[in-house]
């Protein structure tokens, strides 16, 4: 279901000539002494699609910048961008935090309910960082979003129809 733009075997090759034109938002991040041009490239093709799109590396590599930047140079550049830290978020507040909740689901609750995330981010694009340290029952309910673009929200049992694009990130290898 994701998209892996990994960086070319070679690193030490030098960057195609007469290459395509990347987006303004993803030339910034392309320096002549970086070697990622065709990763870019790559990414560019990706970025006005509907392809889900994993991110991976290390802490402070950029992934949330990469992540904007896909974003920003797609046709959702206008709508929101949600940004999830899914590790900063504690394990029983998750799927309240996604999916919202509807009025009187459980105690504490908010009395008119809460909309997620997920429906915040519709018709733009929904950024999970570090969805590797995501349970993985939440992320098995993520999987209907990512397939059938539904959700639903928490003592509510109508599906909800959602139009986003998801990114998302790790620093774990996912394989």
């Amino acid at each position: 279901l994701f998209a892996c733009v990994s960086p070319p075997a070679d690193q030490h090759a030098a960057p195609p000539t007469g290459s395509l034109p990347l987006p303004p938002e993803l030339d910034k991040l392309y320096s002549p002494k970086s070697r990622q041009r065709r990763s870019l490239q790559r990414i560019a093709v990706l970025a006005d699609t509907q392809v889900p799109v994993l991110i991976n590396g290390e802490t402070g590599s950029g992934k949330e910048f990469l992540a904007r930047a896909i974003h920003l140079s797609g046709s959702r550049a206008d709508a929101p961008f949600i940004a999830v830290n899914c590790a900063a978020i504690p394990e029983n507040l998750i799927e309240s935090e996604l999916y919202g909740y509807a009025p009187g689901s459980f105690s504490g609750a908010e009395r008119k309910g809460k909309i997620g995330l997920i429906q915040a981010a519709d018709g733009g694009t929904l950024f999970l960082d570090e969805i590797g340290d995501l349970e993985l029952s939440c992320q098995v309910k993520l999987l209907r979003v990512l397939q059938d673009q539904t959700f639903e929200v928490l003592g509510d049992r109508r599906p909800r129809k959602v139009d986003i694009r998801v990114v998302s990130a790790t620093n774990r290898n996912l394989r």
